[in-house]
């Protein structure tokens, strides 16, 4: 039997494995998705050792960035983005051979595309610096937007949660939530940007799914906002995924 899995730290909700399950039992298809919640990337390539069946692997939180070193090669999009939420993995008599690649990308652009007006979406802010803001922004850039990020620490080229003006918030009308902040159970917590200063011209897109409308994306709704949660990109990524692993 052919097996899947997700690669992070910590998976107490994991989207990936009730969507691959759900699929293989829908569609028949002779495999199962288990989870791999390591502590720490080092225990990577026991994963790899031990499941000669393992055919392809997500990837999520903390580890997009950092498996990249273990990987043999990475496509165009991952190597330019930086960062993999998926592996395949090749296996010969030469052993495994371990491919990065990145859906996150495909299924942000996906999803957030039918909401993206250019004539008054022209910058957007990305709260986080993580490894899924990263696809994020190129995704952004593709669509020609300027993009910049927002941390809690300051640094070059990086803007922090307390020098958000009215004037920022005014020119930055795409305002995208890349880290963890508002999740479930912690429900009552949102990113700090001043949400008084927000506009019907405004979209504010949530990676984040659990749940389904955040603390993030309600204060942006109750000022006129444009909403969109990350549940679509989910979606997405995942079936993005399985035509990886199967092509």
């Amino acid at each position: 039997m052919d097996k899947y899995g997700l690669i992070g730290f910590p998976l107490k909700h994991s989207f990936s494995q009730r969507f691959f399950t759900e699929k293989f039992a829908k569609e028949n298809i002779d495999a199962e998705y288990s989870n791999f919640e390591i502590p720490e990337i080092e225990l990577f390539p026991k994963i790899i050792s031990e499941y000669p069946n393992l055919k392809g692997l997500n990837v999520t939180l903390p580890y997009k960035e950092k498996v990249v070193r273990y990987l043999d090669q990475l496509d165009t999009e991952a190597k330019a983005i930086g960062a993999v939420n998926v592996i395949k993995i090749e296996r010969s008599v030469k052993g495994a051979k371990l491919t990065g690649y990145n859906s996150d990308i495909i299924g942000f652009e996906n999803s957030i595309k039918p909401f993206i007006n250019r004539s008054i979406h022209k910058k957007a802010l990305i709260l986080g610096t993580g490894g899924a803001s990263k696809a994020i922004v190129k995704g952004l850039q593709n669509f020609g937007l300027e993009t910049n990020y927002v941390s809690r620490t300051a640094r070059d080229g990086v803007y922090t949660y307390k020098e958000l003006s009215e004037e920022i918030i005014d020119k930055y009308t795409v305002i995208v939530n890349a880290s963890p902040v508002g999740t479930f159970p912690n429900v009552d917590e949102a990113p700090d940007i001043p949400y008084h200063y927000l506009t019907s011209n405004h979209l504010l897109y949530d990676l984040v799914y659990n749940p389904e409308e955040t603390k993030f994306l309600r204060l942006g709704k109750e000022r006129g906002a444009t909403i969109k949660n990350g549940y679509e990109m989910l979606e997405l990524q995942a079936k993005a995924a399985w035509d990886i692993w199967n092509r």
